[in-house]
């Protein structure tokens, strides 16, 4: 069995002569931070099957041992990747509606969350790809603790398709629940396929909006003036 984290003695701040002495915890939460990067990296690109501590441990600098220190499971590391992942996806799109103006039309929230929920998955960081590629490969309690974050996140979309069709702007025959999960799926899908070579981010982004307009927009609606 792994060894489990050992205590640690907190050291007083002083200034030192030379390099630059840091605290201890100031080390380990950096030492922490570049074992949770390293391991969105790995994951990223090679799944929950595909990482191996080992490789964690080459990209952030560390002996593998080491990792013990701060995670007592490989499994532990990777959902705290995950999570924050999740985290980091939600709050770039809630920050991006709270950024709307007061009135703004219910399919103007959704193209804005269209497009940060694209930026923060192939622009922002390994953890958003990470979370999206591989929930769904997690064992069983682990999957179930993500899921029901994932289904916070899916009540914020939820809220904004409900109130689209209150406002009498999406399609009356647009069943909210299927558009909802078609759309976050296409979205999620990016990361698959998107190759900056072929087609920039701005042309994918615009092509998503275009879509979710000619999908759900209600005929005469706000969302056509965008196409």
């Amino acid at each position: 069995m792994p060894p489990g984290p050992r205590a640690r003695a907190s050291k007083p701040d002083v200034p030192a002569e030379g390099p630059e002495v840091l605290p201890a915890e100031t080390k380990a939460a950096r030492t922490r931070e570049r074992l949770l990067d390293a391991a969105a990296q790995v994951l990223s690109r090679k799944g929950f099957a595909g990482t191996r501590l080992s490789e964690i441990a080459e990209v952030a600098g560390v002996q593998a041992p080491a990792i013990y220190y701060y995670y007592a499971s490989r499994e532990e590391l990777i959902e705290e990747v995950i999570r924050r992942g999740q985290e980091r996806t939600r709050s770039h799109v809630e920050r991006a509606l709270a950024a709307l103006p007061a009135g703004a039309p219910a399919m103007g929230k959704i193209r804005t969350a269209v497009e940060a929920h694209l930026r923060s998955l192939v622009e922002m960081s390994d953890y958003s790809t990470a979370a999206v590629r591989n929930v769904g490969q997690m064992p069983d309690d682990m999957r179930k603790r993500l899921l029901a974050a994932q289904a916070e996140y899916g009540s914020v979309w939820r809220a904004l398709f409900v109130e689209a069709r209150e406002r009498g702007e999406i399609a009356p025959d647009v069943d909210l629940h299927a558009a909802q999960l078609l759309l976050i799926g296409a979205l999620n899908s990016a990361p698959e396929w998107w190759n900056p070579r072929r087609v920039s981010l701005d042309e994918v982004v615009a092509t998503a909006l275009l879509i979710t307009d000619r999908g759900l927009s209600a005929p005469g609606g706000e969302g056509t003036s965008h196409r």
